[in-house]
């Protein structure tokens, strides 16, 4: 393939939220670097460099950062109710996002407006058609969790097997009981159903401008999975995944954080509830479960949490942000205490580190199920801890050396690829804009409707078929019954 020489890429990220913006920034690096020019529209700027440029949403898109526990686990705990809203909220997302004056004048052909290819992340409703199609341009989603299960069928074309293909929001990753297959087909069907049905009353109650008859399906899809998280599964041509992307060179540690870890002869136990979630928002009793146990420890804890904690053990040191990254990579750290993000996650994987996972809502109870199921994490539940099982657990993680075993070979199989995620973005974004959005990729399943891809008009004729071939068996069953019958009567008669 013909290398692309300084293509010009429209990016816009829909989602202010920390996390999102570490994959979706990691992305567009890998393209800056290799010399290709980005434009994008984003919530949480760094400042403009050589051939990249910020347009500033920060005042436009709602921010979740440093949460309380009770109002996150109440709006994003429950699947069921987060199918319900999700539509709604993307909405207003979309909303958001196309009264921004800048994007409305590059769709207007006033300004900058010679981009080569498109990219976002989708907001589960489809509302970055209409870009697209003013432009007439490519477009590539990025997706910084695992692949949205009930959503691939919109995107890809394809709806997961669910007895193999776990729900991205239950709280394990392979389906192996008959409950779990039950549970997440039934899971499955209802997201499908939900959303569409949420989605057509949106468009017909309030039809908005950027709502197209026609949808244009992304030409890639830049997704933060890999088998090493994510039980192996059918992928498509164009699901291309770069899951720690975001995995940045070791930086040096700073001087007061790297003498306590190292100073440390047990070892360090790193503990961190991400971005999100306030730490000091947590009950009372499972704080006080989490710093008995931990103060029974030998090892030094590095515990990020925001403002002065009161009665603090000794072996422990709170600041509200530690370099992760880096103090995973140290190693001295023997345990990560974390809820599951899939940031956290890789950076876990990468390190080799064992991970004591507490999941609290979306996807995280599979990242940490599929953990769990690498012989390399234990799961358990904040909401019911208690501080024996809690320091059982956390002692037969560092003690027990099959845990770090099994990090180091999740690890080593993580590390192995034929390239790095950043060469695959940059190799994938250039196949799509040098073949003129690879329409080739797509399944041909985007070309059916819903019935011809469940085979329900096969189906149907097959029924027809066998309804007729009963229904001349049992004709041709009754005449040879009559005709037997009208014989053995007259044979009767001429005996008598």
């Amino acid at each position: 393939m013909q290398p692309v020489e300084s293509a010009n890429i429209l990016a816009i990220e829909t989602i202010a939220g920390k996390s999102h913006w570490n994959f979706f920034s990691s992305v567009l690096r890998s393209l800056t670097d290799k010399g290709h020019n980005v434009t994008v529209f984003t919530p949480v700027t760094e400042g403009n460099r050589d051939n990249y440029t910020e347009i500033d949403t920060s005042d436009d898109l709602p921010k979740k950062r440093n949460i309380g526990l009770a109002d996150m686990m109440k709006v994003f705990s429950d699947p069921i109710k987060i199918v319900w809203f999700g539509p709604g909220i993307a909405r207003s997302y979309c909303d958001i996002i196309h009264g921004n004056e800048r994007l409305k004048e590059i769709l207007e052909g006033l300004g900058h407006t010679d981009f080569d290819v498109i990219l976002i992340e989708p907001v589960w409703l489809d509302c970055m058609s209409y870009v697209a199609t003013k432009l007439n341009l490519p477009i590539i989603y990025l997706v910084p969790q695992s692949m949205i299960t009930f959503l691939e069928y919109t995107y890809l074309g394809h709806i997961p097997n669910p007895a193999s293909v776990s729900n991205f929001m239950v709280d394990y990753g392979v389906p192996k009981t008959f409950v779990q297959r039950f549970a997440n087909t039934a899971l499955l069907s209802y997201s499908l159903l939900t959303f569409s049905y949420t989605e057509f009353l949106l468009k017909y109650r309030e039809p908005k401008p950027y709502d197209v008859p026609k949808p244009v399906q992304p030409s890639a899809m830049f997704v933060n999975s890999h088998y090493i998280t994510e039980a192996s599964r059918p992928y498509f041509s164009n699901f291309v995944s770069v899951g720690g992307i975001h995995l940045t060179a070791v930086q040096s540690i700073p001087n007061d954080i790297l003498e306590f870890i190292e100073n440390s002869s047990h070892g360090v136990i790193y503990f961190t509830f991400g971005s999100v979630i306030s730490m000091s928002t947590l009950p009372d009793h499972i704080q006080n479960a989490f710093k008995e146990a931990l103060a029974q420890v030998p090892q030094r804890v590095l515990w990020k949490y925001e403002g002065e904690m009161k009665d603090k053990p000794l072996n422990v040191l709170t600041i509200k942000w530690f370099p992760q990254r880096d103090i995973l990579m140290h190693p001295n750290v023997k345990l990560f205490i974390s809820h599951g993000g899939i940031s956290g996650v890789y950076e876990a994987v990468d390190a080799g580190v064992p991970v004591l996972g507490f999941p609290l809502f979306y996807d995280q109870p599979r990242n940490v199920d599929n953990l769990v199921e690498a012989g390399m994490g234990i799961s358990m539940d904040l909401l019911t801890l208690q501080k024996d099982e809690l320091l059982k657990n956390i002692l037969e993680l560092i003690n027990n050396e099959k845990y770090t075993k099994n990090a180091k070979i999740a690890s080593d199989r993580f590390k192995d690829r034929p390239m790095s995620p950043a060469e695959s973005v940059v190799y994938w974004t250039e196949y799509v804009i040098h073949h003129k959005g690879a329409p080739h990729l797509k399944s041909y399943a985007l070309n059916l409707t819903w019935y011809q891809y469940f085979l329900l008009d096969v189906i149907f004729v097959l029924l027809i078929f066998i309804i007729f071939a009963i229904f001349i068996t049992y004709k041709l069953l009754k005449m040879i019954y009559y005709y037997f019958s009208k014989y053995s009567q007259t044979i009767k008669t001429k005996l008598e």
